[in-house]
């Protein structure tokens, strides 16, 4: 339970604030019992995501004030076009304002009705995106996966015999890209193997599939690789992203997360002639701005530039997957449950096994995070029944492989006092969860991403 100091040290605060427990219940009730509605600032430890809340550095504000604010051709372009070269390797990237602006750039030149999309597993706006284009997501992974209590290497692989099977029996024709999704957040924040990468590659090759990462997480996923698979241990983090990259055709990343800014996005192709440049660059102008900005000023295009080599980092690297390791061997010694061994950016906690007793349809998942809330004013997110949503043909509810409750930790923000607090936190719900009976039902839904909006109440 050892906590890996800070390799930084604070520079500037933000003071918290503490509402009662009475008051915590009125707020979530009054936000429609969803965690997205409550404001910020009724909220102590916020693990919601770890999608730009992070903490830039020095050099990151530094780089802010040189940022240049050209519509076209700004030197702040070029300066992460330069910087996406050397640690991807990809000769064109496109700037965009976040990870599912890359998406919706890309998905529509790959997928249309009647097209598939395969995956180790999708997360919710790229499921979301490949629905939109007319598309319909299929996931893949690992079984290891399915039993969070089973400690396994690379979870978050690719179940790449079953990856044939549903290539065979849709039809190679019909399959318009296979997406690498590392790490595997649906499934609880897990890495993804080299080997995993280089074999889904070649299956990839075999029936002439464009293949693509999801590389939000890539940095956290090149540490696990590091760490854990044979022959990458004397590598470098920089020689093995590099890798990682060679092996996918195109990369769609949210920079939110291992680029450690507040807001930003990327997407890379790897051919420079490939026919698919131009039309990113339309959808581009289209959706966000000119092809050299991206929907991000000068001074976002500065920040993510240093960010990239920071979140490389071997000594931040360490720091941040062992602070999510502290946290997790907390809870190893109290008996909760959680997808086991811990991933990278967070604790993806079995709200099934808390709640037994709460069926899929009434969201455990959802059930535990709110209970975080009102017992100390902790925010996390449903990955579950409940964020899945319904089937988009049929209209009932889908029932998720996982009913996870994630603790999304923020990069550079929290220390071990406050991975102190979550922790007794769940202790406390841990033993009281036989007396929550019952679970939550949706009063209103949106069609696309219900969990960010739809109003819920307690079932009686």
């Amino acid at each position: 339970m050892k906590y890996i100091p800070e390799p930084f040290k604070i520079k500037s605060v933000e003071p918290l604030k503490v509402l009662t427990r009475s008051e915590r219940e009125q707020k979530i009730m009054d936000a429609g019992y969803n965690l997205f509605g409550l404001s910020s600032k009724d909220v102590y430890i916020d693990l919601l995501t770890d999608s730009g809340t992070g903490a830039m550095s020095a050099q990151q504000w530094g780089a802010v004030m040189v940022g240049d604010e050209s519509y076209a051709g700004a030197s702040s372009f070029y300066k992460l076009r330069d910087t996406c070269k050397d640690i991807f390797g990809y000769g064109y990237v496109q700037p965009v304002h976040q990870g599912r602006a890359g998406e919706k750039v890309l998905m529509p030149i790959f997928l249309s009705p009647g097209k598939y999309s395969i995956s180790n597993m999708f997360f919710d706006t790229t499921r979301a995106h490949v629905e939109l284009a007319g598309g319909r997501a299929i996931d893949c992974v690992n079984p290891a996966a399915r039993n969070p209590r089973t400690r396994a290497s690379f979870k978050g692989n690719m179940d790449t015999a079953r990856l044939v099977e549903i290539i065979k029996e849709k039809g190679a024709a019909n399959v318009g890209v296979i997406v690498m999704t590392v790490t595997n957040n649906s499934a609880g924040g897990v890495p993804v193997s080299m080997a995993n990468i280089r074999e889904t590659a070649d299956i990839c090759r075999q029936y002439k599939i464009p293949y693509m990462l999801d590389a939000a997480r890539f940095a956290e996923n090149a540490f696990f690789i590091k760490r854990e698979e044979s022959g990458y241990e004397d590598k470098s983090i920089l020689e093995i992203v590099r890798e990682m990259f060679s092996y996918v055709d195109v990369f769609a990343m949210s920079c939110k997360k291992d680029g450690i800014v507040n807001i930003g996005g990327l997407v890379g192709v790897r051919d420079t002639n490939s026919n698919i440049i131009q039309k990113i660059k339309a959808n581009t102008i289209s959706y966000e701005g000119f092809y050299t900005y991206g929907g991000l000023s000068g001074r976002d295009l500065e920040a993510l530039s240093v960010g990239l080599y920071e979140a490389i980092d071997e000594n931040y690297l360490r720091y941040r997957i062992g602070q999510v390791e502290y946290l997790a061997a907390r809870l190893d010694s109290a008996g909760i449950a959680y997808q086991s061994p811990v991933g990278g950016h967070g604790v993806f906690l079995d709200a099934a096994d808390m709640f037994p007793h709460i069926p899929y349809t009434e969201y455990p998942a959802q059930v535990l995070a709110l209970e975080l809330y009102k017992e100390a004013g902790i925010r996390a997110c449903d990955i579950g029944s409940y964020m899945l949503g319904n089937d988009p043909d049929t209209g009932k509810q889908l029932q998720s492989e996982f009913e996870f409750t994630r603790l999304a930790i923020p990069r550079r923000v929290y220390t071990q006092a406050h991975m102190d607090v979550v922790a007794d936190a769940l202790i406390n719900i841990k033993a009281r969860a036989g007396e929550i009976k019952r679970g939550y039902k949706i009063l209103w839904e949106p069609d696309v991403l219900r969990h960010f909006q739809a109003q819920l109440e307690p079932i009686k």
